[in-house]
């Protein structure tokens, strides 16, 4: 029998690999094509960043990050050729899965070369497509002057009329910080590094961004190096992936740290054979335990993370209490010396909604809008039951990874306050789930968070690009984040999930799963 694992366990030769017709090759090329375009203009963009890019950042004599100040690209143009990048990056990912699923093996070893080569020049570049990791640096540089982020705003170094003053970005100027206290410690510590250079102190950030990007594409390809197509599939999603790459390593946003803790903490606890009784060692409970809960610590909502690690020890309440006292030890003590301001900066933003938000269709009245935080909470909660109850057995060699899963697509799809880098904290463990049409579901979101966000400034060019972008932001993405979430429903009331490994003759079930009504089961 073939496992649904995350890892694979069946040789190659015992995949079903459909010969090539015209359709697979044209989806190989039509991938290859659309992800090798995409990159290219990313890191071009990225490139001449600060000729289109807010803040100004002034360079440091010598070393990284690096950025071609000679040449001129106009705002207007670097918007346009972005939202190009990103619609091909989708396009490629999607064709590439489609390939894939066909019976196409593309070459991985120039996907990963690719992967790499992208990852590595990106993170040499300024950050570019957001301004989040100049608001790290600028939290990182209060903690060095002897200032809690959680207190004070970075409108105090703009007060200080200084070169740094310059890179501070004004859209969260007036704004604590409101991530965790482990992200405030990384960010002091790149601060430390970078000293006075605001954009010595971002590289360092993306650095250990891109190290947790490649953290998670490592521990893929182990785990999935035993199936091909599966193995495919996962780089297809994320190692690849154009949209990740802009989002998580170009724009250099923290995410993608959270995103390795708690899918290292996930993994971590190892394998239990369905039906045999095992559990794990206390050994990995723990470590499971600590690393969710620095994940947590980082951003707090990957807190559904462990949840996810809850319903999988539900049979063992010593584990549980165990995996829980770990987290609690790993996530208390930052907040108890940030004090309740840390905590404070959490509650605050519990009514907020990013402007692509699709509840901006149904909240019309601003007087619901002050009660958001309520409703959408109901509509999470109602979605995640939804989910767990008809979300198919998958991955049931390690019951975390589906409970995880389904609690973050209920957050993310269903929640107000929704930006495209918080996605990967269902990518990373969608790889390890067998492909389902929640695929191409978040690849949509992907794009339709994405094209809002570009270029990452505070302000849209004007004329017919800044006429476009507006409609992206009020009319194209909340249209399709509405779409996806009804499509999240539709699966689940219509149990039309198409569950398949990557490779399978189509129509075909993975074995573990053929003949069940898909159930609660983990």
């Amino acid at each position: 029998m073939r496992s649904t694992s995350g890892e694979g366990s069946r040789p190659p030769a015992d995949g079903w690999v459909k010969p090539p017709d015209t359709q697979t090759r044209a989806l190989t090329w039509l991938a290859w094509t659309a992800l090798g375009v995409s990159l290219l203009i990313m890191v071009a963009a990225s490139i001449v960043r600060s000729s289109w890019m807010y803040p100004p950042v002034v360079m440091p004599s010598a070393g990284p990050p690096w950025d071609l100040t000679s040449v001129h690209v106009s705002a207007k143009v670097a918007t346009t050729v972005l939202w190009v990048a990103a619609f091909l990056g989708a396009v490629g990912v999607v064709a590439g899965l489609a390939a894939v699923q066909r019976g196409a093996r593309l070459n991985l070893r120039v996907l990963l070369i690719t992967a790499a080569v992208t990852v590595i020049a990106l993170t040499v570049l300024l950050p570019a497509g957001s301004t989040d990791a100049f608001d790290y640096a600028t939290y990182g540089r209060l903690v060095t002057l002897g200032h809690s982020p959680y207190v004070t705003t970075p409108n105090y170094l703009r007060k200080l009329h200084n070169t740094y003053a310059r890179s501070v970005p004004t859209t969260w100027d007036k704004y604590v910080s409101v991530y965790g206290p482990l992200a405030t410690i990384e960010q002091f510590l790149a601060a430390k590094l970078g000293g006075f250079s605001a954009a010595r102190i971002a590289f360092w950030l993306k650095l250990w961004n891109s190290i947790a990007f490649g953290i998670i594409a490592f521990t893929i390809d182990r785990l999935l190096r035993r199936d091909p197509a599966r193995r495919l599939r996962g780089h297809l999603l994320w190692t690849i992936n154009p949209l990740l790459l802009w989002d998580l390593v170009a724009a250099g946003h923290v995410d993608v740290i959270g995103a390795a803790l708690g899918m290292l903490g996930l993994v971590v606890l190892g394998e239990q054979l369905a039906g045999s009784g095992s559990r794990p060692a206390m050994w990995r409970v723990l470590a499971a335990g600590a690393l969710i809960g620095a994940a947590a610590d980082i951003k707090i909502n990957y807190a559904l993370f462990g949840l996810g690690l809850a319903w999988a020890l539900r049979r063992a309440p010593l584990a549980a209490a165990a995996a829980a006292g770990a987290a609690v030890v790993v996530l208390v003590p930052g907040y108890v010396w940030f004090g309740s301001p840390a905590a404070q900066a959490l509650v605050d933003r519990r009514n907020g909604s990013s402007a692509d938000t699709f509840y901006r269709f149904f909240l019309i009245d601003p007087h619901w809008g002050k009660h958001l935080a309520v409703i959408a909470g109901v509509v999470v909660v109602a979605v995640a039951v939804l989910v767990l109850l008809r979300m198919p057995p998958g991955a049931a060699s390690r019951p975390a990874i589906r409970p995880a899963i389904a609690l973050s697509a209920a957050w993310l799809f269903s929640w107000p306050y929704q930006l495209p880098w918080y996605d990967a904290m269902l990518v990373c463990l969608l790889v390890l789930y067998p492909a389902t049409r929640l695929d191409w579901l978040v690849i949509a979101r992907l794009l339709a968070g994405t094209w809002p966000n570009i270029p990452g400034n505070p302000y849209a060019p004007p004329g017919v690009v800044g006429v476009t972008h507006h409609i992206f932001v009020v009319t194209v993405a909340p249209l399709i984040l509405l779409l996806a979430a009804i499509g999240l429903i539709a699966l689940c009331v219509s149990g039309r999930w198409n569950l398949r490994e990557p490779g399978e003759p189509p129509g075909a079930a993975p074995p573990e799963t053929a003949g069940l009504v898909p159930s609660a089961a983990g």
